[in-house]
């Protein structure tokens, strides 16, 4: 039972963060662009949700280690579909890290593109986790 619940938070945890960067990538930029000042606080949002995404991730591998004494056995597709997370994950990090100290300066354009970007490595990465678990 303590292992299912022990599950079932990290996947909490895991879900929340998976909703907050596409939903606050989204809302950032439709249906309107919110004014800088806004889409600062929705970066910070965004790079705590990828936060979350890799901590409980982290999480996942942690449980099954403590409850196993080893960490899932992951090949193949399983494997790849972990690494595209992880680099989805850590490029979003980066973008919300550069869109915090350099976005004032940014052209409209610019800070367009980057949360289309971000929107786009959130549903890539809500695309692997789909993999990941299935072919797990």
């Amino acid at each position: 039972m303590f292992e299912n619940l022990s599950y079932a938070i990290v996947q909490l945890l895991h879900n929340f963060g998976a909703a907050a960067v596409v939903g606050v990538a989204i809302f950032a930029l439709y249906p309107a662009a919110q004014p800088v000042p806004i889409q600062r606080r929705f970066a910070w949002l965004v790079g705590i949700g990828w936060s979350v995404q890799a901590l409980s991730g982290v999480g996942f591998g942690a449980v099954s280690y403590y409850f196993y004494e080893k960490l899932p056995d992951l090949n193949g597709i399983a494997f790849a579909a972990l690494l595209v997370k992880i680099t989805c994950a850590a490029v979003s990090i980066g973008i919300a890290v550069m869109f915090l100290r350099r976005a004032a300066g940014w052209t409209v354009e610019q800070r367009r593109a980057a949360w289309k970007l971000l929107i786009a490595l959130g549903v890539t990465a809500l695309t692997a986790a789909a993999f990941l678990r299935w072919f797990a």
